[in-house]
């Protein structure tokens, strides 16, 4: 029958119990004969399969698996791949910026959410949240990609991500910390799901506070982008998000505020990817950056994630498009539009050109020296 907002609440406490049976085998079998450096070695590759690519030269359980796990969902049509190109088609990259700034706060928000992320922090790599942050942005950029629904390649990153979750769930289960009665399954089938609504209908809302005109249809065709990386991380076909964006917001307008909290782990989390962006941005432009995504979230939810308030303004209102901090920051960052009459709402600016910036030095920092660092461990914490 699927979610709905009167099932919701039930389902998502029976998805906290569970997490991916067949992946969660396939690694802990991986980890309990010591294949770690092969198998970090496989994960830089599951990115470039494509379907009828040569599976032969992989250990034998792996090919099997990403055979099995290679079925598109069972309702998906192409007139849900058209419905999500046309979305992308129009705001792949505003899209992709705000998933990757707006959606990742939200999911510090969770608070199993974010202390899993924090207790494995060795996943982050040698520098911090930045490798985490641009493999997240890796997964974002793609679901945009030309013909990435079409030819495997958003399947193959999504799976990748999906026996990285297994991976995280088999480290808490050995570390023998994790606290079942408290916390339920590492990484749940309630996690993923929750995830994923903060990455389609919580970004749309963004949208919508930026001033950002999303049509019905495209709105419909983000949900089944969503719906469609939700099936390839391993969710079963009862807790997958609907396709249809109304009923999507209702669920998680119903949800969002048991399930989102203040805790020290997610203003850590949010702390280490404001510090990470700063790098990129000079700091006006930071400022506007962030008062952008405060503005994005609300005032409500970028003081739960700890999100400090701009210099650009005390809260997350609308900026005056003539306030004289804007129209100065990085020499112009609007480049004159900022003459408008005071009251007119610039964020749509700050947007397009953060998105710019944003998505270069993603591309930039995915595309240089590769992806060398190690995805699975033996053992949580080593922030190394």
């Amino acid at each position: 029958m699927g979610l709905t907002t009167a099932t919701i609440a039930a389902e998502l406490e029976a998805a906290s119990k569970v997490g991916d049976p067949k992946a969660d085998a396939l690694v802990s079998d991986l980890i309990d004969n010591k294949e770690i450096d092969g198998v970090n070695a496989l994960f830089r590759t599951i990115g470039t399969l494509k379907p009828g690519q040569d599976l032969s030269q992989l250990p034998p359980r792996l090919a099997e698996f990403l055979k099995e796990s290679a079925a598109p969902p069972p309702d998906w049509s192409e007139a849900d791949v058209k419905a999500a190109e046309s979305f992308f088609g129009h705001h792949h990259g505003e899209v992709s910026m705000l998933q990757g700034t707006v959606g990742l706060i939200g999911t510090y928000l969770s608070p199993t959410g974010a202390f899993t992320l924090r207790s494995t922090g060795r996943l982050g790599g040698v520098e911090g949240p930045g490798r985490r942050l641009s493999q997240s942005s890796r997964l974002f950029l793609d679901m945009g990609n030309k013909n990435a629904m079409r030819d495997g390649t958003l399947a193959a990153n999504v799976t990748k991500v999906r026996l990285v979750h297994a991976s995280v769930r088999q480290l808490h289960k050995k570390s023998g910390e994790w606290d079942y009665a408290k916390w339920g399954e590492p990484v749940s089938q309630k996690y993923t799901t929750g995830a994923a609504c903060v990455f389609s209908t919580q970004i749309l809302q963004a949208m919508a506070r930026l001033g950002v005109d999303v049509s019905k249809d495209d709105a419909h065709g983000f949900m089944c982008a969503w719906h469609y990386v939700n099936h390839y991380l391993g969710t079963p076909e009862k807790w997958l998000l609907p396709k249809n964006a109304d009923q999507v917001e209702a669920l998680w307008n119903q949800e969002r505020d048991k399930e989102w909290k203040k805790t020290d782990d997610g203003v850590f989390m949010t702390k280490q990817a404001v510090d990470f962006y700063k790098k990129f941005y000079p700091p006006g432009v930071h400022d506007a950056f962030f008062a952008m995504v405060r503005h994005a979230l609300s005032d409500k939810y970028a003081d739960m994630a700890g999100l400090p308030k701009s210099v650009l303004g005390a809260a997350a209102e609308p900026l005056a498009a003539g306030h004289g901090l804007v129209s100065g920051v990085g020499g112009g960052l609007l480049g004159g539009s900022t003459k408008k009459a005071t009251g007119v709402n610039p964020y749509k600016d700050i947007l397009g050109i953060a998105s710019k910036g944003y998505n270069e030095v993603q591309k930039f920092a995915l595309t240089q020296g590769e992806d060398d660092q190690p995805q699975m461990h033996q053992e949580l914490h080593d922030n190394r």
